[in-house]
Order: C-alpha cells, then structure tokens, then sequence
C-alpha cells in the first residue's frame, strides 16, 4: 500500500468521525508528525476534499467528498435495485423503509423512505449504525458465511443504550435463531422508544449483500412481538430483491412463519 494514500484516508475517517480539528489534534490522534499531517492536509483542501475554517483554523470535510458519496450512491447495484422495492414496503407497512450494507463493523444506510405521513423526519441515507445494535446489522451478519461473521463477534461491542446487547455470547445465540426465522428485530437497542425489524438480502451464493428492514416507534414495531402483517411485507420485499439480486435460496429463506 502507498503510505501516503493511507495516512490521508486516515485523516478523513478521523474528520468523518467528530468536530473540525487542527493540525496538532490530528497530529496528537494519528500518530503523525505536525508537518506531515499539515503536508497531507494541503493537499486534500486543494482537491476540495476538506476544508479549514477561517475562524479557527480548524479542518472539516470538503465538498468533493459528496461529489464522489453521491456517485458511489448512484453506482451502487443493490441500491438502485432496491428503490421500487423499498418504497412499495414503506407504503404498504406505513412505516420507515431502510436498506443497508455492512461496512466495516457497521451498516452503511445507502437508502432510506420515509414513514408516509406529515411528521418531521430525517433523511439517514450515509448515515452508520453498529451492526450489533440494529436488525439490519444483525440480520446481514446472520446470514453472512462463518469467516466474515466471526471476526465480528471478536470485535468491542459498544453501548449505545441500556438495552443494546454487548454480550457476545447472548448475540451469538442470537443471530443463530435469526438464521432459523430469516429475520432480525431491535427493541431500542439503538435508539430509546425505536424498534426494527430487518431480513437479509441474499445474493447468488445465498449469503447476505445487504438488508432491508422497517423501523420506527416500539409500540408500532413490536406492540407485543413482531408486528405480523409488517413481517409479513418484509418478507416479500426481501424475497423479491435477494431475487433480483440473483439469489436462488430466496423462495425458501422467507416461507417460515417463524
């Protein structure tokens, strides 16, 4: 790998990841001399990739990097294949429609519908989420081959409210019976008073590339269980894109009622 190229991506996960810094915070974080980090940071604001601040001096993310998140958003094949399918389930579940990608040890949201009613919402399209702290996570890594799910359970499990499970042991289970009933759910394990439910989009070896999943207020979710007619178009959806996603497991993974 080319140093260089590296320490700048370091640079914009760490500008990614909080408030503006300066040189000597980036410095002090990284590991890095002042003037290599200064070095590689005139470099990235003159390629629009972030910015420094005229009042503080301080460095943010530039514009270019929407650029090129939009045109990875545009290019990227389950998103595109999931538009029809996302919105048909928000609609018919009337509820928030999310689809996800592992990266990392997280979920990156590449789409996102809105619960089809007047309340005030927020667009999460980029936004990351522990997998271990939402259905969607869950419900890829459940279905992800051993070798890509172990390294996972290895890693420190935040918390992110007191119900988010840390305990690798209790998760492992977990996501064993996911495996059995093809989906996941999340009691506010994320967000107090929001729950989810999630199932695996599968592609042509029957792994997981993705999920799809609806979330919303507890109640609505899980009033005493997963919501069965919510479930229910969850699955469809899932079905129906693991298909487009050349999945030929999909008529089987989502008959259960389980």
């Amino acid at each position: 790998m080319i140093q260089s190229v590296t320490r700048a991506a370091q640079i914009l996960r760490t500008l990614g990841s909080g408030p503006r810094l300066g040189v000597t915070e980036l410095s002090d974080r990284l590991g890095l001399a002042k003037g290599t980090v200064h070095g590689l940071l005139r470099t990235l604001e003159a390629n629009d990739l972030v910015e420094q601040h005229p009042e503080t001096g301080k460095y943010h993310l530039g514009p270019a990097l929407l650029e090129l998140g939009n045109a990875f958003l545009e290019g990227h094949e389950l998103r595109s294949r999931s538009l029809l399918w996302a919105d048909s389930l928000a609609v018919r579940a009337q509820e928030a429609a999310r689809v996800g990608v592992l990266n990392g040890s997280n979920v990156l949201i590449v789409h996102h519908v809105f619960r089809p009613d007047n309340s005030v919402q927020i667009l999460e399209v980029g936004a990351v989420l522990p997998w271990h702290a939402c259905a969607l996570g869950k419900a890829i890594v459940a279905f992800l081959p051993s070798d890509r799910r172990a390294p996972l359970l290895r890693e420190k499990l935040s918390q992110l409210t007191g119900r988010t499970i840390t305990s690798k042991a209790e998760l492992k289970s977990q996501l064993e019976k996911i495996r059995h009933a093809g989906f996941a759910t999340d009691d506010q394990e994320a967000i107090v008073g929001e729950a989810g439910m999630a199932a695996p989009i599968l592609g042509f070896e029957g792994h997981a590339v993705g999920g799809i999943g609806l979330t919303g207020a507890v109640e609505s979710i899980l009033p005493s269980g997963p919501d069965p007619a919510k479930l229910g178009t969850l699955r469809d959806a899932a079905r129906n894109l693991s298909r487009d996603m050349g999945s030929g497991q999909s008529a089987t993974r989502w008959s259960s009622t389980s």
